[in-house]
């Protein structure tokens, strides 16, 4: 009886770090990581994009979530898009340069 609770203690052991993984990516989890995302984003986009439309990549890459912010540019008639990155592991967010609506079609639902 006593080995099979060590076994049982060492699997419970080897499991609990593998289902966190799975517990970090629950619903929940990626629907705060696409809210923090655009807030960092939009936040950046501020002085640049008026009122941005902003649609989150809703998983990203393996270290980075990915965002296009698109809204007219701040002082000009234009339509712009911006292509913002967050890093996941320091959860900083930088944005790029404006790209003209002749070079990005985005459209928002």
């Amino acid at each position: 009886m006593f080995r099979s609770q060590t076994i049982l203690h060492v699997a419970a052991l080897v499991l609990v770090p593998v289902s966190s993984p799975v517990l970090a990516s629950s619903d929940d989890a990626w629907a705060e990581f696409a809210r923090d995302v655009a807030a960092k984003c939009t936040a950046l986009a501020e002085g640049r994009i008026e009122q941005p439309k902003v649609v989150v990549d809703p998983f990203g890459t393996e270290s980075y979530g990915v965002a296009i912010l698109t809204g007219k540019a701040v002082g000009a008639d234009a339509t712009v898009s911006s292509i913002c990155v967050y890093d996941k592991k320091s959860q900083a967010a930088e944005i790029g340069g404006e790209l003209p609506a002749d070079q990005v079609t985005i459209s928002m639902p």
